[in-house]
């Protein structure tokens, strides 16, 4: 063996003992992850809405939800005769989609959608951006709420630390009772 080699070898040997008692950094918190996702689909504003199709494949289009509240329920308008309330009324399983372009951080929610034309819920759960589209506001027939209830969530968000397994890339993932 060469006596660089050996020097390599014997300083690896030196090292080791203390690369094994250090730890990695803890994950962070249920509730630093549900914050750091609050910001990335606030800096996000659109995300895409992925609901199942009658044909079984997946169907996905842009939206503008409501932030999240508190149990992370988020809330969508959209036009009662589209596609995607056939489409959960049909099969509730749906997921949103946030992607923050300047910080290449996203978001996924996977949860269960249910449709709301109750005009009082609708206040409650009123987006003032959504009003163009609907003039009447929440209590036009012409809109209907999805409330999206979490099941799952997941982000990704490196300059939050928050970059998920680095082999298997699988994201920091909360799930929600």
């Amino acid at each position: 063996m060469a006596t660089g080699t050996l020097v390599r070898a014997f300083s690896l040997c030196l090292l080791l003992p203390a690369l094994a008692g250090a730890q990695a950094a803890p994950p962070p918190s249920r509730g630093a992850i549900l914050a750091a996702s609050r910001d990335v689909i606030a800096k996000a504003r659109y995300c895409t809405f992925i609901t199942i199709a009658a044909d079984g494949h997946p169907q996905a289009r842009i939206v503008d939800p409501l932030e999240p509240d508190e149990a992370f329920t988020i809330w969508l308008a959209t036009n009662p005769l589209t596609r995607k309330v056939d489409e959960v009324r049909r099969n509730a399983r749906v997921t949103l989609s946030c992607f923050a372009a300047a910080t290449s951080s996203y978001v996924t929610i996977i949860a269960r959608g249910e449709l709301i034309a109750d005009a009082a819920e609708k206040a409650r759960h009123w987006k003032a951006e959504w009003t163009p589209f609907y003039p009447n506001g929440a209590k036009g027939t012409d809109v209907v709420l999805i409330r999206l209830s979490p099941l799952r969530l997941e982000i990704v968000s490196t300059e939050r630390g928050m970059a998920g397994d680095p082999k298997t890339w699988r994201p920091l993932t909360v799930t929600f009772p």
